[in-house]
């Protein structure tokens, strides 16, 4: 009786895990694949963890941009915008590197760091991030984004752009010209609403002062907690603020930082925070999760869910551009 028992889970087992699984695998191995142009379709892509070079063709590999850099669960839409944006950064990371190659990654158009390019996911990383039953399911998506805008670039003037973008702005982007000092008519302020819904709105981060002075090459520690504080403090100031109320510079200590490199030192979501003292800590409270310019993704998703296109997100963040075919 066990035995019959046994073999009959084993039998249920199959029919409602295995056998949908076999199915729903079967249906995306018939659906065509990312259709790559010949010529300049290639693109070469250094893989920073191992120092490979691979040469792919280049709709796989905005597929594997697209995949490393939005989640799969986005609506449609907002997959296809962030396809259209990777593929223009990629474009235009192989412009530049014709004529002065990048020394993060010499002899190749573009890396897979994403502190420095774009972050790439091949289907080895995939698979142990979604797990085998929504392998194919998600991978199927992703392929559908890509292909229904292959080709698509976004162009300012006839010219690629700088297709910036980040998870959420906390409830407005930034212009270039406040984060970076350039002025690009395409990479203004707008409103971002949407931004609210992203798991990463706020956040809390926390040091120690010892921690902040070997970080930064301060000497906190030999302050008094009252010249920290965030009002009337002299041992940590800001000095200037963006439009937008982001922090641009501080004074911590003896030095004044950018807020671009404070965040890139002590890893700090965004340069938009408040700071408290309580005790021997500093604690850090931000809002939004990225630079802040440009395509926020997780805006796109929401104005996907309200029924725009990826056209339609495109625009409203990348202010001016065309969308056109390459």
């Amino acid at each position: 009786m066990r035995k019959v028992m046994a073999v009959f889970i084993i039998l249920i087992f199959a029919a409602v895990i295995i056998l949908p699984a076999i199915i729903i695998e079967g249906i995306h191995l018939l659906q065509p694949p990312v259709q790559v142009q010949a010529g300049r379709q290639l693109v070469r892509v250094y893989f920073h963890q191992s120092g490979d070079i691979k040469i792919l063709p280049l709709e796989q590999y905005i597929a594997g941009v697209v995949a490393g850099e939005m989640p799969a669960s986005f609506e449609l839409e907002a997959l296809k915008a962030q396809a259209v944006a990777a593929r223009t950064y990629t474009l235009k990371k192989m412009e530049e590197a014709k004529t002065k190659p990048d020394e993060h990654h010499p002899g190749a158009d573009i890396c897979t760091d994403p502190a420095h390019c774009q972050a790439f996911a091949d289907d080895s990383v995939l698979r142990q991030r979604w797990g085998f039953l929504n392998f194919w399911r998600n991978k199927g998506k992703i392929q559908e984004a890509v292909r229904a805008t292959q080709g698509m670039v976004l162009t300012y003037q006839g010219k690629l752009i700088d297709p910036v973008y980040h998870a959420n702005s906390g409830g407005r982007t930034e212009s270039a010209a406040a984060v970076w000092g350039r002025d690009l008519p395409y990479l203004q302020s707008v409103p971002s609403p949407w931004d609210k819904e992203a798991p990463r709105y706020h956040d809390t981060i926390s040091f120690t002062l010892e921690e902040l002075d070997r970080k930064l090459g301060v000497n906190l520690t030999a302050v008094p907690a009252a010249a920290l504080a965030p009002s009337g403090g002299t041992a940590m100031k800001v000095l200037e603020k963006t439009p937008t109320g982001r922090i641009k510079t501080i004074k911590i200590g003896n030095k004044t930082f950018a807020a671009a490199e404070l965040r890139q030192l002590l890893g700090l979501p965004s340069t938009d925070f408040t700071w408290q003292v309580q005790g021997d800590r500093l604690i850090f409270n931000t809002t939004g999760y990225g630079h802040g310019v440009g395509m926020s993704q997780y805006g796109a998703n929401g104005m996907a869910q309200e029924g725009k296109n990826f056209a339609e997100i495109l625009t409203y963040y990348y202010r001016g551009v065309k969308i056109e075919n390459r």
